[in-house]
């Protein structure tokens, strides 16, 4: 029985015990601990019993009064994050739920990262979940047939992308053959134990197998080739991912007054690297130059670590305040099959697993332009994600919704994107690493107005120079990216396919980075000589996160 809640902080704790049990994934990705031997339940049933949960915690908190400030807080975030979440459900989005980067098909996959491997006790958690992952990859196929059958399915494109990801998992000698293998050594995994877990190797191999034959044989017939949304649901996604509800085209009208002042800084800075040199030739300068290159994969991981630790170093105590249990960021290279970038996976609640800045690399590759990835590297770590999600889940005050279960794109993505630029003007950027930046500033600016557009069918404007008055495709998109942003095909391939099947997304970065620098300047205008920049950015990582919309009542209004 779940423990009685009291309180509004009370309401938000019993949640994030009841939605862990629903939802063991979440658990596992947000360091929620004891789940990691289980796997939800994907079928239609488990579906509706998480819907049913967050209608049930939504009128609990809606007979709870807030008794303080930290309270009504809460009770605003937890309020809109659970009605969106309800109106998705209505929808019939959760269910229907396929795309190459952040669906069921990845989030199964990816969990098995966050595990410990240290002992045998902690395989034996492994061998539990591997074990399950064929009756959940059947749920998830029962929720996708009902879906499509209700006209609720994913474009071919996803559909195509999710099935090579499958098939990538359920080969020979893949993912899961090398986690098992990497048990070699550890003592006591022997015998029944690895028994175990040479099963649930082969139990999820089959299973992701059979999720690539349902995915080919049965789902993509009832697919169309129709990628966009549409304005109702792209808005309801955006919601969910900026907090807030937008005006989609005067966002999209800003996404391109920020593209053009983002080129022409881009060009400046190209000809201080090289006069009168374009943004792609001073890239050309900057790849041939070993200072910014590194040989391997293995360099690559050395130089993101060792930068990462930098940054901790110099930045606690001078700009942040930082405790000691966010000194410890660990940096990994991915395991292949998913999407091209970095990301970064939470410490878990007692911060025995730490952070950690994930980095997926080509297959094909070992040699890296690093001028390009430094600003990433602040923007995943420090003071990014790492410092942003870290302070919270070191906050007291906060309630455990707030401080694990609570992730809102346009707040957390705006805030590492902000972060970026933080480093810009604490001197931590050469002009080579600098237009690194600058192009992922660019590349940012240029999903606000690619995404919006591709799923809202919107023109393109004149005075772009850009196929003006034509209506964006994806083919479009595509030669936007590789002509107007140092993008290659491959990247700008997987990119526009992120959108097109993560509508809303995208956009959150730069227009969640709007509101931290808008927000930054009122304070600073009411404050003046009286305003200080560390206590900013301190009482803002303190108050956890939020909405956009909310966010600025916290922090400006109040």
């Amino acid at each position: 029985m779940p423990r009685e809640a009291t309180g509004v902080h009370g309401v938000c704790d019993a949640y994030v015990d009841d939605y862990a049990r629903l939802n063991p994934l979440a658990a596992t990705e947000f360091g929620i601990l004891g789940h990691d031997d289980r796997l939800p339940d994907l079928s239609p049933d488990g579906h509706e019993a998480r819907a049913g949960l967050a209608r049930s915690a939504l009128a609990d908190m809606a007979a709870t009064a807030p008794v303080d400030e930290g309270e009504r807080i809460a009770k605003a975030v937890f309020s809109e994050r659970l009605e969106v979440d309800v109106d998705l459900h209505e929808a019939g989005l959760p269910a229907a739920s396929l795309n190459m980067i952040a669906s069921p098909a990845q989030d199964i996959r990816y969990a098995f990262d966050l595990m410990p491997t240290e002992t045998a006790e902690d395989w034996a958690v492994i061998a539990k979940r591997l074990a399950r992952v064929p009756e959940t990859l059947a749920g998830y196929r029962a929720a996708l047939s009902a879906s499509a059958d209700k006209g609720v399915v994913s474009a071919a494109r996803q559909v195509r992308r999710t099935l090579e990801q499958c098939q990538t998992w359920s080969a020979a000698g893949s993912f899961f053959t090398k986690l098992a293998a990497s048990a070699e050594g550890i003592p006591a995994v022997d015998g029944a134990l690895r028994a175990d877990l040479d099963a649930g190797v082969r139990a999820a191999r089959e299973a992701y197998a059979e999720l690539a034959a349902f995915l080919r044989d049965d789902l993509a017939p009832k697919t169309g080739d129709e990628d966009a949304v549409g304005e109702d649901l792209y808005a309801l996604w955006s919601r969910k991912f900026i907090g807030a509800k937008m005006d989609l085209r005067d966002a999209y009208e800003w996404g391109w007054a920020e593209f053009g002042r983002i080129e022409a800084e881009l060009t400046e800075v190209a000809g201080r690297i090289r006069p009168g040199a374009s943004p792609a030739e001073a890239a050309e300068v900057l790849d041939a130059d070993p200072r910014y290159r590194v040989g391997s994969k293995a360099a690559f991981q050395a130089w993101m670590q060792e930068l990462s630790e930098r940054a901790l170093a110099d930045l606690r105590g001078k700009h942040f305040d930082i405790p000691d249990e966010l000194m410890r960021l660990d940096c990994r290279i991915a395991p292949p099959g998913g999407g091209l970038g970095a990301y970064y996976t939470n410490p878990a609640d007692d911060f025995s697993r730490p952070g950690t800045m994930w980095w997926s690399l080509p297959a094909d590759k070992q040699e890296f332009s690093i001028w390009r990835e430094a600003s990433t590297v602040y923007h995943e770590g420090v003071p990014g994600h790492h410092l942003q999600i870290g302070t919270a889940v070191a906050t007291p005050t906060l309630n455990r919704f707030q401080r694990l279960l609570c992730f809102i794109d346009g707040h957390g993505e705006g805030w590492a994107l902000y972060a970026e630029r933080l480093m810009r003007e604490f001197g931590y950027l050469d002009d080579g690493y600098l237009l690194g930046m600058l192009n992922k500033n660019i590349f940012r600016a240029a999903r606000v107005i690619v995404d919006i557009g591709l799923h809202l069918k919107l023109e393109i404007p004149a005075g772009s120079r850009f196929h003006e008055g034509q209506r964006w495709t994806p083919e479009l998109a595509q030669e936007f990216l590789r002509t107007r942003t140092l993008t290659d095909k491959a990247r700008a391939v997987d990119e526009i396919d992120r959108y097109l099947g993560w509508p809303g997304q995208a956009p959150s970065y730069k227009l969640g980075e709007r509101l931290w620098l808008s927000m930054r300047e009122e304070i600073k205008a009411r404050h003046g000589s009286g305003f200080n920049l560390r206590d900013f950015h301190m009482r803002a990582l303190r108050s956890g996160p939020a909405g956009l919309e909310t966010m600025r009542d916290v922090l400006v209004i109040t």
